[in-house]
């Protein structure tokens, strides 16, 4: 009964869900518990139940929603709202607090790794306020209960757990004077009256979201975003969303690995490339990089000494590619991405660089050859997928996209599920 499509229309109507980025398994199997703790016989009988009780709805809802988080999740973003909040602080002569908002803020570690942030940075806490907002109830009550398990707390650096939380019995939880930072509440991102009565934020965070939306919700949501966002704030998004914020006039701020856009581009300053990165790779001392000349540049480059590549060389030279494409440097990453594939077996990473380097570029068909050579080598890059998917979706081909945006789901839940 569960192959309904009744059932995926009401998930796309209600919170914008589109089937094809989560797969028809997960709503198929959401749907099957709920019937089978109904005791519902038949799709009809539920369905029935599901248009006349709004708690049938909700759990349904809950059902199908997974959320996969944990604190300080992307940590160069939150260095980076730290530096750019006491900047916005100064320009607004410290005359209100700011404004920050997260959604959806799932259980809570979000806005609460805000709020810790922001605290560590030196920051009083009437200098800023945190608004959390998820779709979800359970997950709201669950981040006001502010209790966590060892699963919220990964990586190598979790000393804030020390300073922001008290070991009890039932797990860690949140300090008071965090959780005073931060105010909690139900809301969904398709409703038009959301937080209508409010002041714009100066910055909001909404990270992994749109990559689940069909083309049409990604717009409506992005509609949303912009009108929360201040004129001169700053958005935080998810790694594998970049692409979908640059086509609607949105430019990465510059920062490495913050996922920062900006509302407005300063005219004066070509735009950043925008490189989502993979998991940190150790660095090893390496020749430079020879540096390319810009055409018809009046400034002289500086010499440099080519690289002479070994095997032992390649984590080295992929990581000076991120550094590079990060730092904006496009012509250098490029440059340095051939000396890879001149010394180096084709390495999947490097050539969605190369994808995403011609992407920001302009060069949609160049972007999409490289794409496609990092999935022949990696056909699960996630990253890779996600960015096709995109470059499809914009030249209309909007079933190949959803295939694509279903593979890069089903590839980062089986990454999920095998993380300890």
């Amino acid at each position: 009964m569960s192959n309904d499509p009744r059932f995926f229309a009401f998930l796309k109507e209600r919170i914008g869900l589109d089937v094809a980025s989560v797969g028809e398994a997960i709503i198929e199997r959401a749907v099957r518990q709920r019937s089978q703790a109904l005791q519902a016989q038949t799709a009809a009988e539920y369905w029935q139940h599901l248009q006349s009780s709004h708690d049938e709805q909700q759990a349904l809802i809950e059902a199908v929603i997974v959320p996969e988080t944990w604190f300080f999740r992307y940590p160069e973003s939150f260095v980076t709202l730290a530096r750019l909040a006491k900047a916005r602080l100064v320009e607004i002569k410290q005359m209100r607090a700011l404004r920050i908002l997260s959604l959806p803020c799932s259980t809570g570690e979000e806005p609460y790794s805000i709020a810790m942030a922001l605290l560590d940075a030196g920051l009083a806490p009437h200098q800023f306020k945190v608004q959390g907002m998820d779709v979800s109830p359970l997950s709201v009550e669950r981040a006001r209960r502010g209790v966590y398990g060892k699963n919220s707390f990964r990586g190598g650096d979790i000393a804030f757990r020390d300073r922001h939380f008290v070991e009890h019995g039932d797990g860690f939880h949140i300090a008071e004077r965090v959780r005073e930072q931060v105010r909690l509440q139900v809301g969904n991102l398709l409703d038009p009256a959301l937080l209508a009565n409010e002041a714009s934020y100066d910055f909001v965070f909404c990270r992994n979201l749109l990559i689940y939306f069909d083309q049409a919700t990604q717009k409506q949501v992005f509609d949303v975003l912009k009108g929360l966002t201040h004129v001169d704030g700053v958005l935080f998004i998810g790694p594998a969303e970049g692409s979908l914020l640059g086509r609607h006039g949105m430019r990465s701020i510059g920062a490495a690995q913050s996922f920062a856009f900006s509302r407005q581009a300063e005219p004066q300053q070509p735009a950043p490339v925008f490189v989502p990165l993979p998991a940190p790779i150790p660095q090893r001392s390496a020749a430079p990089l020879p540096v390319r000349p810009r055409p018809f540049s009046t400034v002289a480059t500086a010499q440099v000494i080519p690289i002479k590549a070994a095997p032992s060389d390649a984590a080295a030279l992929l990581s000076r590619i991120a550094t590079l494409a990060n730092e904006g440097k496009s012509l250098e990453a490029r440059a340095a991405c051939e000396e890879y594939l001149n010394h180096h077996p084709p390495a999947a990473q490097v050539f969605y660089w190369l994808g995403l380097l011609s992407d920001v570029a302009g060069s949609a068909l160049e972007a999409q050859g490289y794409y496609r050579k990092a999935l022949y080598l990696e056909p699960q890059h996630s990253q890779a997928l996600m960015h096709l998917a995109a470059l499809l979706e914009s030249q209309g081909d909007s079933a190949g996209a959803r295939r694509l945006q279903a593979r890069a789901a089903r590839s980062e839940r089986a990454d999920s599920e095998h993380k300890p």
